[in-house]
């Protein structure tokens, strides 16, 4: 049929059923111009394929593929990719842009949402009202659904299902090791750019701040541990910077027991509750931990720092970490240095005594938690600065003993510390499970910048902290649950696998691809790349023959420490072994021990009732090194700076008391940063000798003596009840026993008679942590009081055994 008319150009719909398919199309045609009447997205979905083809025929073939060969494979190189002219062209639908409630708006390009500060998901249920986990909102949540008022439960209370069911479940497995532990969050500033050494973020440029979430723990005891107990404890540092997470896992102790990972299922079997009766909890002090150390040589310089008196820190805030291992430092021109990491707490080093330690555990098992809380809490933010010891692998060579053993350490007097920043702790978190029980450390997160040594030890850490987080945390997506979630974007091929939490967009999900533009690409010279040390050896299983000496080191510590603290080492192995029940295994520490110091080895004998067996026979027939002393590697070294505040004081309070003088040390105390409380009998209203009232905060029974760090006896305590409790005098013995300061005035000095205190040293002397006055005197005599506080301690009160 013929027209006169001049026909409208058609649309090109060929091929269009095949836009609108999901299997196959045309050999080689352009896409259709129109999709006709296939629906209002069909715009989008011809847009979508459309761009889709032309992206992928942006790449013709894989020109990445040409340097993954040779020589030029030494070199990372940035892999290639093309960015659509479309947008579209890389979505998972078409209808992406239909938004709703649920689903959000349209993502930003490029863009990971779920790597976001935490406010993302924190919850405030103020004024709300209470729901199931499915938003449903609950009416009655006292009663579950019954047939009659006493009629049986029916089998369809969803509500009542729901709670319990997630009640049954809320545990997830503990830790193996570092279950017992606590965390805060932070900050690290630089103080310096450190960029001659390595090209870490954090480390970029003078007062960079990167955010931090730090986990302190003790090693061997279950979740519900004391944490006071004699044992190392974890020191982790997750850093979240702006290339990545960065987790420094370390220890408040620079050494370890063992030098190769193949031993640590064997260390933890030994130190844990023994199999057959699943006791002691939290404690080394038992024959399977010694029976194995005993007969590991190497362990020695681990367990005399292990019994000195850094296992029983005062606070997590007065405690060093270390790194432990020897890590390497990488510039951006790759020019490596070896270097070993060092936290040194700003407050300075203190720890408690053992009979202190050991009352705690009674009195407070969380008394470490509690501190830490409770300073954050206040203002009083915890802070450590971080040093490096840095050197070269020339230097390293010509050291006596192999920096890749992890039971060496390297004196401070050949290498020296050098402070790079400061860590301070400034918010507790929101919740203790969300937060600080699922943070995931390990020692393979690091970031461009920082690599790894052949320290056999660490390479073994490597696989395992990744593994049982795995176990621990329900799968392989423990980075994507919030406290691990990096800041830095998160983006890869990596999908699926339990509690997935990240939603992808489009389908490409495998590098090289051109259906995504190439993307994402790898990231070239800008990534982490390895450092390429030249290996050239055999493959074996061995040690290096500096691996062999054992002893040397633990001597150097030992010989460094003061007087009191090396009577406390001592102490602390005749405790340990006494507990042991198999003479041979004593016997055996005891021949390590003749290795390390004669002096050392006869006290722990003698407090044993034995002989001193002759030393156990060298692993290796070399010399042994004969170190300088470090008195670095004393704790009395480090007094800190923050004077005596966090310091706990109790002030004994009862009737007839001296109100005035309680009120003025009370408000002196705490405006020098101090946390006094009024003692008493029981809690309740006491009348001071002048008519005034003063408010019991605590009672003897309730807050006993190691809870505190000095007492206060005022003028009058001597009469009344507060005399004649025998709680008092128990109080005022042990914080006698336990070295802390005593400060009386007036008749409060007739208590400390009456509990037999001595009014000198030992040896005769004045003693520096007794302040004892008139009344008219008080004013002056707290000075002295505030400086033996600042001091902690008077260890020159000991003797073994206690006289008081």
């Amino acid at each position: 049929m013929s027209n006169n008319k001049t026909a409208a150009p058609r649309s090109n719909v060929a091929g269009a059923g095949s836009v609108l398919s999901t299997v196959s199309g045309p050999s080689d045609a352009a896409p259709p111009d129109s999709l006709g009447d296939a629906g209002p997205l069909a715009d989008e979905l011809l847009r979508k394929v459309a761009g889709n083809q032309a992206l992928a025929a942006q790449m013709p073939f894989n020109a990445d593929k040409p340097f993954e060969y040779g020589d030029a494979s030494r070199q990372p190189h940035e892999g290639s990719s093309n960015t659509p002219a479309d947008p579209i062209a890389t979505a998972s639908t078409s209808a992406e842009q239909n938004s709703s409630a649920k689903l959000g708006d349209m993502p930003a390009d490029g863009v990971n949402r779920t790597n976001a500060p935490l406010d993302r998901v924190r919850v405030d249920s103020a004024d709300q009202v209470l729901t199931t986990n499915q938003g449903v909102p609950v009416a009655d949540n006292q009663n579950s659904l019954k047939v009659g008022l006493r009629g049986p439960t029916t089998l369809e209370d969803f509500i009542l299902r729901e709670k319990i069911t997630h009640f049954d479940h809320e545990r997830i497995p503990e830790r193996v090791v570092h279950a017992r532990g606590s965390g805060a969050h932070g900050f690290f500033e630089a103080y310096e750019a450190l960029t001659d050494i390595t090209r870490a973020a954090p480390f970029a440029e003078a007062g960079k701040v990167t955010p931090v979430f730090v986990r302190f723990s003790t090693v061997a005891g279950e979740r519900g541990s004391a944490d006071t107990a004699r044992d190392v404890r974890g020191f982790a540092v997750k850093f979240y910077t702006d290339e990545g997470n960065w987790d420094l896992v370390g220890n408040n102790l620079p050494v370890f027991f063992i030098q190769d990972a193949m031993k640590f299922p064997d260390l933890a079997h030994a130190v844990k509750p023994e199999p057959h009766h699943a006791m002691p909890q939290a404690s080394s002090a038992h024959d399977t931990f010694w029976d194995f150390v005993s007969l590991m040589p190497e362990s020695t310089h681990m367990l005399v720092w292990q019994m000195s008196d850094r296992a029983i820190p005062r606070s997590y805030r007065t405690m060093q970490g270390f790194g432990v291992h020897t890590f390497r430092l990488v510039n951006a021109a790759g020019a490596s240095v070896f270097c070993k990491f060092h936290w040194n707490p700003v407050a300075g080093t203190h720890s408690l005594v053992w009979d202190e330690a050991a009352k705690l555990m009674g009195a407070d098992p969380d008394f470490h938690r509690r501190d830490l809380w409770e300073a954050i809490e206040a203002g009083a933010f915890p802070q450590w600065e971080l040093g490096l010891q840095v050197f070269s692998e020339e230097q390293a060579e010509q050291f006596e003993f192999d920096v890749l053993d992890a039971t060496k350490l390297i004196p401070e007097e050949l290498i020296p510390v050098r402070a790079v920043g400061r860590m301070t702790l400034n918010r507790n978190p929101d919740n203790f499970f969300a937060e600080t029980e699922q943070v995931a450390f390990c020692t393979a997160h690091v970031v461009p910048g920082i690599d790894f040594t052949n320290d056999p030890l660490l390479q073994g850490r490597l696989h395992s902290y990744v593994d049982t987080q795995i176990s621990r945390l329900g799968g392989p997506n423990f980075h994507e649950i919030p406290i691990n979630a990096a800041l830095a974007e998160v983006h890869n091929n990596q999908r699926d696998g339990m509690h997935r939490q990240a939603i992808h967009r489009g389908r490409v999900n495998y590098e090289p691809n051109s259906l995504g533009g190439g993307c994402p690409f790898q990231a070239g010279q800008m990534g982490f790349q390895s450092f390429p040390e030249r290996v050239s050896e055999d493959k074996v299983r061995g040690k290096p023959e500096k691996f062999a000496e054992h002893y040397a080191q633990a001597r150097m510590f030992f010989e460094s420490q003061s007087l009191v603290e090396q009577q406390h080492i001592a102490n602390a192995f005749r405790f340990e072994l006494t507990r042991v029940q198999t003479p041979a295994v004593r016997a055996r520490v005891i021949a390590n021990l003749a290795n390390v110091d004669a002096m050392l080895a006869t006290s722990v004998a003698d407090g044993l009732g034995m002989e001193v067996p002759y030393p156990s026979s060298l692993a290796s027939n070399a010399p042994m090194p004969s170190y300088p002393l470090s008195p670095a590697l004393s704790l009395l070294v480090r007094p800190g700076s923050t004077g005596i505040a966090t310091r706990r004081i109790a002030i004994l309070t009862g009737d007839g008391v001296d109100g005035a003088g309680i009120e003025k040390v009370y408000a002196a105390l705490l405006s020098a940063g101090a946390v006094p409380r009024l003692v008493g009998v029981q809690l309740g209203t006491r009348t001071a000798a002048d008519g005034s009232r003063l408010d019991v905060e605590i009672s003897l029974e309730a807050g006993p003596s190691v809870l505190y760090d000095a007492v206060i006896v005022p003028d009058g305590a001597e009469q009344g009840r507060l005399a004649m409790t025998g709680q008092t005098v128990e109080f005022l013995r042990d914080q006698y026993r336990h070295c802390k300061p005593i400060f009386a005035w007036g008749g409060g000095a007739a208590l400390l008679t009456a509990a037999n205190l001595p009014s000198s040293l030992p040896d005769g002397s004045d003693d520096p942590g007794m302040t004892v006055a008139t009344a008219a005197d008080a004013g002056g005599a707290f000075e002295a009081f505030v400086k033996a506080l600042a001091g902690h301690r008077t260890f020159l009160r000991e003797t073994d055994p206690p006289t008081v």
